[in-house]
């Protein structure tokens, strides 16, 4: 991803925020009517391995699109940690969706540093890393700020899609609820 792009993805991303502060919006949504069927999308893992989100159907799936220099999505980081910690062997995946240009080289060495802290410890990121593209954001409906999150249930349905830094305690519930 290009410095330029860099600067105007982190300033929608700052937009997209301040305005949603300051009109009171809120900016998830959720589907009452059991969810939009998940898009049929193949990622690379930091392996180079293909990676279907298909080959999570069964399980609950946070997928987490951000970048190593985004930092709204460094900081919600450790909560998804937390969340694959606690809900890991119980049906539930969080699915990083790395957006950064750069690939591999700049992601594989952020994701194994133990730099997260949770519980008062540092720690790794400890869920699944794929590598994302304009191609698979688009699949999606299009990213317009990082982080962006979809909460896919067991039977592969969006339920959940939020812009911007996920509210822990609503995502929590909604994990429990789900699994």
């Amino acid at each position: 991803m290009t410095k330029n792009r860099k600067n105007k993805l982190l300033k929608v991303a700052l937009a997209i925020g301040l305005l949603s502060i300051a009109v009171g919006c809120d900016r998830t949504t959720s589907d009452p009517t059991g969810g939009t069927p998940a898009p049929a999308v193949s990622f690379q893992n930091l392996d180079g391995q293909s990676v279907t989100l298909a080959q999570y159907r069964g399980k609950v799936v946070l997928v987490n699109f951000w970048a190593t220099w985004c930092e709204p999505c460094r900081s919600e980081i450790p909560e998804l940690i937390q969340f694959q910690k606690e809900y890991g062997n119980k049906g539930f995946t969080v699915l990083g969706v790395a957006m950064d240009q750069e690939g591999k080289s700049v992601v594989a060495p952020f994701v194994a540093k133990p730099q997260f802290d949770v519980g008062g410890q540092k720690v790794a990121m400890n869920y699944p890393i794929v590598l994302g593209n304009d191609s698979v954001a688009t699949k999606f409906g299009g990213i317009i700020g990082l982080p962006t999150s979809y909460v896919i249930s067991k039977d592969g349905k969006v339920v959940k899609h939020v812009i911007g830094v996920i509210d822990d305690q609503g995502i929590n519930d909604l994990i429990q609820k789900l699994l």
